[in-house]
């Protein structure tokens, strides 16, 4: 709360923020004060007094029927802004409702809303008002009615924009994977962040519903008599302007005031407001929330003690102008309990789209499908969301690569981790608090119990990606998938967080049973980096495998150009600062231009025809240590990465795309 107060003083302080506080102050005490004070001098009626110009006893003068026009302005603020507040909400509302409607409702249903939005806004909005004005009848309440669902479509647009642009960031992934329902990810991640500008657009649009109104009453289709509003009052001003100009110019200067106010308070609110909880929560003292009962830990038990993960010809497809585009192609892979497998390759060969794939993050009008996809053996396609909602929950623990767009900048951080064990663990919210800085202690958070009540931008990036790891641990994980989790972070926090990934996979599992270790799939460009991480490597290339070894045998027995050209490509502390650095020719093929033959043809000293028109399969070359597959038709001899200059079978050149 104090932290709020600061804020509202020092925007306050501002001469915007002086005005519309001023303003809007005054507004409310009219509308509050003015019928108590004024309302019996703005109805009584004085016959001596009829159409009078400005006097000592009347400073605005009178109407048609001696009435007091400066007093029946001051008490028409009441039903002025009250209406046009009522139109505002219903507004809102109904614009609310109909913009987020597609992300919960089925596709169907969602594209037939959106379609009836995008008809409603091409209309303008008081050719709207008008038209339902028409349909609920003459009144008040018929032109409340009529504004508000005018508004709607605005709002509706609005909405469904501002939620497009926050579905698309990790934090929204990370609790989809949480198990977080469609409803609940609505209320608590997408709605806080979008509340700003829905904020500041309705007080923009109370000033706009208020000029509506007055447009309505003057027309003689809003407020009727005997009651009366700023409209009505410059409809009767109106007759008498040649003798009496104050009597329209009173209630006209009224409506410009007022939405005055409420545009300059809507400024004010976006930088006071910004839709943030100013709720403090206190740190539950309770003993750690007990591990998940036996029979819980039994389903997620690999079927008869097989590989936790198990892919096989996964594609992930999307549509494109001239067809769908597949920038995954056929890719198949095994992990095994606690093995820690690596994925390299440049940006855009596909390693997170396969990430995502395996997650079910993948959202329409993307396709997945695969021969093959279980995790801890229970089929992950083809199935209802809520029937793997819980195991991808608290077996699946996903790192992205930016951990600031990984958290929600509206939330604090203990709530953020406590929320996985409140939706499928179904411990109290005091008891998941707990649990969530016993986790943050866990990765080295200091000051776990503190930090748990700061919000996301309060961390460091390194400090923000321990976290992001706590929150996967929030559960019991079988299989942490890491997506570039070292990128943008220096040195020292680079081999903080692996040194943290590699105790997680050491980690044993609150139940204490067999091989409960869990596995590691880290997705990195940096080869040299998954060299050291991981017992195993898969190098993608253009949305497949192209090899798959041991990372033993990495530098002395890599067969696939490709992987011998990224190896050779890494400077080591031998190299010669006086050659150039070395670079992989020419540039990965776009999703969309994978031709015929192998992806990689264009970019290799030996490719031949073959090459240019079929596309090879991977194959077991039988390396010594562990499987060892390769989509190559000329797979090199094994032996060291050599560099350039000295006698490379790799054509690795100085100029060119680089990885």
């Amino acid at each position: 709360m104090r932290n709020a107060r600061t804020k509202i003083l020092a925007v306050v302080r501002t001469p915007v923020g002086a005005c519309s506080a001023a303003l809007l102050v005054l507004l409310l005490a009219l509308a509050l004060f003015a019928p108590l004070l004024w309302g019996d001098r703005a109805s009584a009626v004085d016959v001596d007094a009829l159409q009078q110009g400005p006097t000592g006893a009347h400073l605005l003068g009178t109407d048609s029927l001696g009435r007091d026009i400066l007093a029946r302005v001051l008490v028409a603020t009441r039903l002025s802004l009250l209406l046009a507040v009522t139109a505002t909400a219903i507004g809102v509302v109904a614009g609310t409702l109909l913009g987020t409607a597609p992300s919960v409702l089925p596709r169907w249903a969602g594209r037939l809303v959106t379609s009836v939005v995008n008809i409603a806004v091409a209309f303008p909005g008081l050719l709207l008002a008008l038209f339902f004005a028409m349909i609920f009848g003459v009144g008040a309440k018929g032109a409340v009615l009529a504004i508000g669902l005018a508004m709607a479509p605005a709002f509706a647009r609005l909405t469904q924009t501002l939620a497009a642009g926050i579905a698309g960031r990790d934090f929204v992934a990370a609790a989809r994977v949480a198990g977080v329902g469609r409803f609940r990810l609505l209320v608590r991640h997408v709605l806080p962040n979008i509340g700003e500008p829905l904020v500041v657009n309705a007080t923009i649009g109370a000033g706009m519903a208020l000029l509506a109104f007055a447009g309505l009453s003057f027309l003689g289709i809003g407020v009727q008599a005997p009651d009366y509003d700023w409209g009505r009052l410059l409809g009767e001003g109106l007759n008498q302007i040649y003798v009496n100009p104050t009597a329209a110019l009173a209630p006209g200067v009224a409506v410009v005031v007022a939405g005055l106010a409420f545009n300059l308070f809507g400024e004010t609110v976006a930088g006071v407001v910004g839709a943030r909880s100013t709720v403090r929560f206190a740190m539950p003292a309770a003993a750690p929330a007990p591990a998940p009962a036996s029979a819980a830990r039994a389903s997620t038990e690999p079927a008869d003690g097989g590989p936790v993960l198990v892919v096989e010809d996964l594609r992930v497809a999307f549509p494109g102008a001239t067809g769908p585009v597949t920038p995954v192609r056929g890719v198949s892979f095994t992990v095994g309990a606690g093995e820690s497998v690596g994925v390299v390759g440049e940006s855009g060969s596909g390693k997170s789209l396969t990430a995502l794939g395996v997650s079910r993050l993948i959202e329409a009008p993307g396709v997945v499908s695969a021969a093959r996809l279980e995790f801890l053996g229970k089929p992950l396609l083809g199935v209802p969301e809520a029937q793997v909602r819980g195991l991808l929950g608290t077996s699946l623990a996903l790192v992205f690569q930016d951990p600031m767009t990984s958290f929600n900048p509206t939330r604090r951080m203990g709530r953020q981790l406590a929320e996985v064990s409140e939706q499928h663990q179904g411990l109290s919210r005091a008891k998941a608090l707990t649990r969530a800085v016993e986790r943050l202690r866990e990765v080295r958070v200091p000051a776990a119990e503190r930090r748990a009540r700061q919000y996301p931008h309060e961390f460091s990036g390194g400090m923000r990606q321990r976290a992001m790891i706590a929150m996967g641990l929030m559960g019991e994980p079988r299989l942490v998938i890491a997506d570039e989790p070292t990128t943008a972070l220096d040195v020292t926090v680079q081999r903080q967080v692996l040194r943290l990934l590699a105790q997680v996979r050491e980690h044993e599992r609150a139940d204490g049973q067999q091989g409960g270790q869990a596995a590691l799939l880290l997705i990195s460009h940096d080869i040299t980096v998954v060299a050291q991480s991981c017992r195993r490597v898969l190098v993608m290339y253009a949305g497949r495998i192209v090899e798959e070894l041991p990372t033993a045998d990495l530098r002395t027995a890599a067969r696939h150009p490709y992987t011998r050209a990224l190896l050779a490509s890494v400077p080591a502390l031998d190299t010669d600062r006086d050659a150039p650095l070395a670079l992989i020719p020419g540039r990965p093929p776009e999703p969309g231009q994978v031709g015929a033959g192998c992806s990689f043809a264009a970019r290799c000293s030996f490719a031949d025809e073959r090459c240019l028109t079929e596309d090879p399969v991977p194959e077991d070359v039988g390396a010594v240590g562990g499987a060892h597959r390769v989509a190559c038709w000329h797979p090199q001899g094994a032996g060291p990465a050599i560099r350039p200059g000295s006698g490379a079978q790799v054509d690795v050149e100085a100029a060119g795309g680089g990885v």
